[in-house]
């Protein structure tokens, strides 16, 4: 007890960086027995059951360490979208990867654009890095990017464009992120977090690898924990222009970061198979989707369109308030304290009992 005792002593005193001392935390969303989970943009459907198949099966060598540059899931995804594979780098989902980005590309005091309010942990990653955040008010709920490209001086070493954007779920069009990305220095680096991808149905949002060949300053980070399912497995990729860029990211990455079971989940999820029941399942969010903003629409709230698999409460001061509410008749969203309130779009039987709660509170 009394070497316990010394030892706590001695490490009260242990030298932490001063960052860490402001460094806003991550608030993931939260789980409550009995209470429908509208709070982290998950999907309402589990893996597809060959998906599950493969995870079993990849189980059963768990004493091995997995790939370490996951080699097969890398060449899946190249011959999937027709890139090369030096092209192609695989990590721990994408914010993993828009972490190995601003490490790869900012040293202390350069700085990192992007919206605000977006993706909350650009700010804990540009922090933890030692870059400096210059976070650009979106506008009518969407990014604003002529203030964005505004804001580039020579310190910019990176710009992260959330399309569609969290947590409004608003997206920029083809034609205003082609303005965008002519104003963009060659050597700024410009990362379009395209985690929503596959519930996009605005024909005047770009995919963003269609851009790559004309951008090599751009680069396309997607996730398989959204429409695929697989969030409790955390895997991603980014494809970019340049090969240094993936390079770049496979040389920041932590040793095995991706595991095995997630590399053979993510490879069957690209099946054509699997790609087809995917399909089926975006379209029933993207309708469910549309049905619960109709609705709100009617009672009177006011939402901006979404192309993701979730709406926006622009709430303001009322936001946790008015969350506490929708906990208190058993459904979980999440809300961004003074901004406004998130809702995942899940099952149509989940989505009544949230739409019943908006009523209530209405």
């Amino acid at each position: 007890m009394g070497s316990a005792v010394v030892r706590s002593e001695r490490l009260s005193g242990v030298h932490l960086r001063p960052v860490l001392a402001s460094l806003p935390a991550y608030v993931p969303g939260r789980s409550v027995p009995g209470s429908v989970k509208l709070a982290s943009n998950e999907s309402p459907y589990p893996p597809l059951p060959h998906v599950l198949t493969r995870i079993a099966e990849a189980a059963a060598n768990m004493n091995r360490y997995p790939d370490n540059g996951s080699a097969q899931l890398t060449a899946t995804l190249a011959a999937h979208y027709g890139v090369d594979p030096g092209r192609v780098a695989v990590g721990c989902g994408s914010v993993s990867l828009c972490t190995q980005l601003v490490q790869a590309v900012a040293d202390a005091d350069d700085e990192v654009i992007y919206a605000w309010r977006s993706f909350e942990a650009y700010p804990i990653i540009a922090a933890v890095s030692g870059a400096s955040s210059i976070q650009v008010p979106l506008r009518d709920y969407v990014h604003d990017l002529d203030a964005m490209a505004e804001r580039i001086t020579g310190k910019t070493r990176l710009i992260f464009v959330c399309n569609p954007n969290n947590p409004t779920g608003t997206a920029v069009t083809r034609d205003a992120l082609l303005r965008f990305l002519s104003r963009v220095p060659e050597d700024v680096v410009v990362a379009l977090d395209e985690a929503y991808r596959e519930y996009v149905t605005d024909p005047e949002v770009v995919d963003g690898l269609t851009l790559l060949d004309a951008h090599p300053n751009l680069i396309v980070l997607r996730t398989f924990s959204k429409a695929y399912g697989l969030a409790g497995l955390r895997v991603g990729y980014a494809i970019s222009s340049d090969p240094a860029l993936a390079t770049a990211l496979r040389q920041t990455q932590v040793p095995f970061a991706v595991s095995s079971l997630a590399q053979a989940a993510a490879i069957a999820s690209l099946e054509p198979e699997a790609e087809r029941q995917l399909l089926d399942r975006v379209a029933g969010t993207v309708t469910e989707r549309g049905r619960v903003q109709a609705e709100l629409a009617a009672m009177g709230y006011p939402i901006p369109p979404s192309q993701s698999n979730f709406v926006w409460f622009d709430l303001g001061e009322q936001s946790t308030t008015w969350a506490a509410g929708c906990e208190e008749r058993g459904v979980i969203v999440r809300a961004f304290a003074g901004h406004g309130v998130r809702v995942t779009i899940s099952s149509p039987e989940e989505n009544d009992r949230f739409l019943a709660a908006a009523r209530a509170l209405r």
